[in-house]
């Protein structure tokens, strides 16, 4: 039964991916905590999930002409070393036993589910001030060092996917439109998807290592979902675009808050 539940779960998530891009480590992760999986096996395994899913896409984006692999080298420059880091240090050894460990990783999820929703939010009106910016601001002197920039990105990206596998999909694709104004949106939602692939995949291993990834619950939820997200991309055109980004965000803020809070009540 809950093998069925699971792919139920899987063709949902999937389905939401397909209808608006985004969905995966926002809506995965939590749902399968709501199932009551602790949260590294939530999140190990959903970093997994999305690295087997997205890995299709990033070979679609490449042969389209989509991807930049300057920017994702220079991403992911930054983000593999940051999740080996993690993994080695803080996701290891006694702190694991540790009651600190669940509240870390929930609390992550939590701050990043809020900062995905807002940027849900202020996405466009970010680029929008990013092109128009007058010489002197700070969008143009970011952009004179671009390379520096993408770099710590990737860091930052490299902390967030592997503490909450949340932050690889419209956190990374908002920061991406605002540092790459030259480059169409199409481009910078195809680099972002290569980038995430390796990414989600060297930190879901180190949740895999560590013992916390469920193989069952990672089938189901693919058989589930791959077909769930081509069905959702074919309707996408005809569901209003605003209205599913509205649900989407209110669905992410009341998330956040609520691990958020639980995070720090543990």
């Amino acid at each position: 039964m809950d093998f069925i539940l699971h792919i139920a779960a899987g063709a949902g998530v999937g389905f939401a991916i397909g209808l608006t891009g985004v969905g995966g480590g926002s809506l995965m992760t939590p749902l399968l905590l709501l199932f009551g999986y602790p949260a590294p096996v939530a999140i190990g395994t959903d970093l997994l999930y999305a690295a087997l899913t997205k890995a299709g896409g990033a070979v679609a984006q490449h042969r389209a002409g989509n991807v930049d692999w300057k920017i994702v080298g220079l991403l992911a420059a930054g983000s593999i070393p940051v999740s080996v880091i993690l993994h080695l240090t803080l996701l290891s050894g006694d702190f694991q036993e540790s009651p600190g460990f669940e509240k870390l990783l929930t609390t992550s999820l939590g701050i990043m589910l809020i900062i995905t929703a807002t940027i849900l939010i202020i996405r466009d009106k970010l680029r929008e001030s990013a092109i128009h910016e007058k010489p002197r601001g700070l969008m143009p002197a970011v952009h004179r060092h671009r390379a520096s920039a993408t770099w710590i990105m990737g860091l930052l990206l490299g902390a967030c996917v592997t503490l909450s596998s949340v932050g690889a999909g419209a956190f990374g694709a908002a920061i991406l439109l605002t540092l790459y104004t030259q480059h169409s949106t199409v481009r910078i939602v195809g680099t972002d998807i290569a980038h995430a692939v390796p990414l989600t995949l060297i930190a879901g291993f180190g949740y895999l290592l560590s013992g916390y990834v469920d193989f069952i619950l990672l089938a189901s939820l693919l058989i589930g979902s791959l077909p769930a997200i081509h069905l959702g991309s074919k309707v996408s055109a005809s569901v209003p675009d605003k209205l599913l980004q509205r649900i989407l965000i209110t669905i992410l803020l009341g998330l956040g808050l609520y691990y958020s809070l639980a995070g720090s009540a543990h």
